[in-house]
C-alpha cells in the first residue's frame, strides 16, 4: 500500500512539473499564480504576519530599534575611545632619552639569556645583552593604552613584584593611583581557587602589572601562570632572562635597577590617572 501511494505521489508531481515547464501552458493556474506573485511582491512592500501581529518591511532590515537617549550617549562615550589610536594621549609620556638615562636597555649576561627574548635583544657588549629601546617604546605604548582603557572602564588593577628593593615604591605607586598591590609571598591558588581561599565569591583583578616577572633569578612569578589560567590580561616588564610567552603585553626592559622601576611606575600611574580623569569628565 505504501509503495502504491508513493508511485501516485511521484506521478502527480511529474505531471505538475511538466505543466509548469511547458511554455505553451500559459493558462496553467499554478504558473499564473507564480507569475502574479512574482510581479506583485517587491522588496519595498510590507509583509504582514497575522500570527505574530507584526509588520515587517524588507527595506527596514538594517534599521534597529532606537535606544533611549541616555543609553545611546553612554554607548557613544564607551565606544569613542576604541575608535582612536591614542585616545588618552599616553604616547606622549614615553621618551627614548628617559629610557636610556634610566638604564632600561641593560639586560643580563648572555649566559642566562632566555631564548624567547632573542627578538627583543639589540646586541651584546662585553658579555651583557642590550635590549632594543625601539621595541621597548612600541610595546610600552600598547601597554599604557590598554591600561588607560581599563582604568576608564572602572577596572581593578593589581601591581605585583617580589623584589625587596622596589616593594615600597610599587606599593606607594598603587596607592597613589587608587589601585592595589601585592608584593609579598604569593599563595598558590589565589586566583584559580579564590572561593576556597577567601570563603566567598571574590572579584579578580581586570589586569595585573608585573614590575618583575621573577620570584628569584631562575623562578617565574606564580601569579603569571594563574592569571593566564583565569584569562586575566597581564603587563610585564621582561628582562633578558624572563619568559615573555604567556604575558599579554610584554615590555622589554631592565627590571633590576631602582631607577628603571621608578620610571615604569611613573608611566603606569600616569596612564591610570589619565583614564580615570576621562571617566570623570564623561560622568561614568
Amino acid at each position: 500500500m505504501a509503495a502504491l501511494r508513493g508511485k501516485v505521489v511521484t506521478l502527480a508531481r511529474n505531471r505538475l512539473i511538466n505543466k509548469i515547464s511547458d511554455p505553451k501552458a500559459a493558462s496553467c493556474p499554478v504558473q499564473s499564480l507564480v507569475r502574479r506573485r512574482s510581479n506583485k511582491v517587491s522588496w519595498d512592500s510590507p509583509i504582514t504576519c497575522q500570527g505574530s501581529r507584526r509588520l515587517f518591511c524588507a527595506n527596514q532590515v538594517k534599521q534597529q530599534i532606537p535606544l533611549t537617549q541616555e543609553a545611546d550617549n553612554q554607548d557613544k562615550i564607551i565606544d569613542n575611545p576604541l575608535k582612536h589610536d591614542d585616545y588618552f594621549d599616553v604616547k606622549k609620556l614615553i621618551k627614548v632619552e628617559e629610557l636610556f638615562e634610566a638604564g632600561v636597555h641593560y639586560g643580563h649576561k648572555s649566559g642566562v639569556r632566555n631564548e624567547y627574548m632573542v627578538p627583543y635583544i639589540y646586541g651584546s657588549r662585553m658579555g651583557v645583552d642590550i635590549l632594543d629601546l625601539k621595541q621597548t617604546v612600541d610595546n610600552m605604548e600598547i601597554a599604557l593604552n590598554f591600561l588607560a582603557h581599563i582604568a576608564y572602564r572602572g577596572g581593578v588593577i593589581l601591581f605585583l613584584t617580589r623584589q625587596a628593593l622596589s616593594m615600597p615604591l610599587v606599593e606607594k605607586t598603587a596607592e597613589e593611583a587608587g589601585e592595589y598591590s601585592h608584593c609579598r609571598y604569593w599563595r598558590g591558588g589565589t586566583f584559580t581557587n579564590a572561593i576556597q581561599q577567601f570563603g566567598s565569591v571574590t572579584r579578580l583583578p581586570d589586569t595585573c602589572i608585573f614590575l618583575s616577572t621573577s620570584n628569584t633569578v631562575f623562578e617565574q612569578h606564580t601569579a603569571i601562570v594563574e592569571s593566564a589560567k583565569m584569562m586575566i590580561p597581564t603587563i610585564g616588564i621582561v628582562d633578558t632572562n624572563s619568559d615573555p610567552r604567556i604575558i599579554t603585553y610584554p615590555v622589554p626592559g631592565n627590571d633590576d635597577t631602582l631607577t628603571s622601576i621608578e620610571l615604569y611606575c611613573s608611566l603606569f600611574k600616569q596612564a591610570i590617572l589619565k583614564g580615570k580623569e576621562k571617566r570623570k569628565e564623561h560622568g561614568l
